[in-house]
C-alpha cells in the first residue's frame, strides 16, 4: 500500500489547488482522477480575476494566457431591463480542457504524484484514510465534483430540488469579442442563458435553471437556449449539475475534507464555481498539510460572503427584485460592481446597494394610497 501525507480525489480546479497548497507546505501528495488530461468538462468556462489571484498566490501563473480579457458584462433582467458596464476586474473565458490541464500540470511540477484511478471506496479508521485498499493518507481531500464518491462515502446525500441546478453548454460562432452576456428569464425563474466569448470568433453558450423535482431533457434545455440567445446554434452540447451553496454538507468528517463542487460550493446567485473551487481547495490543502482547522479557515474566508449570497438567492426568487437590481445597477456603477463581486468573487451586500435596489423596487411597485 502506498502511503502519502495527503491524498486528493479529483484533479479539477479544487483538487489541483489542494495539491499545490499541500505541496507548498512540504506534504507528500497523491492526486487521483478517473480521467486522463487534457479532458473536457461541461462548464461556462468563465474565469474571474478573483480565481486567478488565488492561483497566483499558489505560484501558478499564465493560466489565462492566449485568451484575451473580457472587459464588460451585459445583464438582461427577467422583465427586459438591461445594464452593460465594464467589469470591476477583467474576466477570461478559458475552456476547461485547457484551464484544468494547466492547473494539474502545475501541481505535478510542484511534486504531486498524479495517477489515473477511479475511486470506489474510502475508509477512515481514525488513524488514517484508505482508498480502495491501495492508497493511504493521513488526510484525504474529496474534490471529485458534483457526483462526488467521497461525499457519498461520508453519508451525504446529493442536494435536493431547489438547491440543485442543471445546465447545458456548447460552443458556437459569434461576432462578440468583448462582453460576457447573461440573459435571465421570468419563465421558470431562476434561470438564465449566457454567451461568454473566447476571443477567437467562438463563444461558450449555455442555459441553466434550478431543478424543482422533475427531470429536464437536453432538448428542452437546448430550446430554452435558442429562445434566449437566438441564432447561437452550438454544435455538441453537454449537460452538468450544479450543487448550490445554499445546501452544503459538513466540510470535515474525521480525516476527510471536502472542497469545490463536492462541498456544494456553487454560487446560487450566478452558478459560478471556479473561484470557490480554487479557494476551498487551497484552504483544504493547507489545512491538511498543517493539520489545522479547515472548517475555521473556510468560515473565516467565505462565511460572511456565503451568508450574503444565500440571502441574495432568497431575495431574488422574486424576479421583480432582479429587475429592480438591474435597473439600480444601470443607474449606479457602484451597485453594478457590488453585484458582480457578490456573484463572481467573495463580495457582500452593503447598505447602499440594498437601499438602491429597494428604491428601484419601490418605483416599480409604489405603495397603494
Amino acid at each position: 500500500m502506498l502511503t502519502f501525507d495527503v491524498v486528493v480525489v479529483g484533479a479539477g480546479p479544487a483538487g489541483a489547488a489542494a495539491a499545490l497548497a499541500a505541496r507548498r507546505e512540504g506534504a507528500t501528495v497523491l492526486l487521483l482522477d478517473r480521467s486522463d488530461f487534457p479532458r473536457d468538462k461541461p462548464c461556462g468556462d468563465g474565469i474571474a480575476s478573483e480565481a486567478v489571484t488565488v492561483l497566483n498566490a499558489l505560484g501558478v501563473h499564465g493560466v489565462t494566457d492566449g485568451y484575451p480579457p473580457v472587459e464588460r458584462l451585459r445583464l438582461v433582467a427577467p422583465g427586459g431591463a438591461a445594464v452593460a458596464r465594464s467589469l470591476p476586474r477583467p474576466a477570461h473565458t478559458v475552456p476547461r480542457r485547457v484551464f484544468d490541464e494547466r492547473l494539474v500540470r502545475a501541481a505535478v511540477a510542484a511534486g504531486a504524484d498524479l495517477r489515473r484511478h477511479t475511486v470506489r471506496e474510502v475508509h477512515d479508521d481514525g488513524t488514517g484514510v484508505t482508498v480502495d485498499g491501495r492508497f493511504r493518507a493521513a488526510v484525504l481531500i474529496g474534490a471529485d465534483g458534483a457526483q462526488s464518491v467521497v461525499r457519498r462515502a461520508l453519508g451525504h446525500a446529493v442536494n435536493p430540488p431547489g438547491h440543485l441546478a442543471v445546465a447545458i453548454r456548447g460552443y458556437a460562432p459569434t461576432t462578440n469579442t468583448s462582453e460576457q452576456v447573461i440573459v435571465t428569464t421570468e419563465q421558470r425563474w431562476p434561470a438564465y442563458a449566457w454567451e461568454f466569448p473566447l476571443g477567437d470568433g467562438t463563444a461558450n453558450v449555455g442555459y441553466g435553471e434550478v431543478l424543482r423535482g422533475a427531470p429536464l431533457s437536453k432538448s428542452y434545455l437546448r430550446d430554452r437556449l435558442d429562445q434566449l440567445i437566438p441564432g447561437s446554434r452550438p454544435g455538441v452540447v453537454r449537460g452538468h449539475h450544479l450543487p448550490l451553496s445554499t445546501r452544503r454538507p459538513s466540510p470535515v468528517v474525521g480525516r476527510v475534507l471536502l472542497a469545490g463542487d463536492a462541498l456544494s460550493l456553487i454560487n446560487p446567485f450566478t452558478g459560478e464555481g471556479i473561484f470557490y473551487a480554487v479557494l476551498s481547495g487551497s484552504l483544504a490543502g493547507q489545512a491538511a498539510a498543517r493539520k489545522t482547522d479547515y472548517r475555521r479557515a473556510l468560515r473565516h474566508r467565505l462565511g460572511r460572503h456565503l451568508r450574503h449570497s444565500s440571502f441574495a438567492a432568497r431575495l431574488t426568487r422574486h424576479s421583480g427584485v432582479v429587475d429592480a437590481a438591474v435597473e439600480a445597477a444601470a443607474r449606479d456603477a457602484a451597485v453594478f460592481d457590488r453585484m458582480v463581486e457578490l456573484g463572481l468573487g467573495d463580495g457582500v451586500f452593503d447598505l447602499r446597494t440594498i437601499g438602491r435596489i429597494a428604491s428601484r423596487l419601490g418605483h416599480r411597485h409604489p405603495a397603494a394610497p
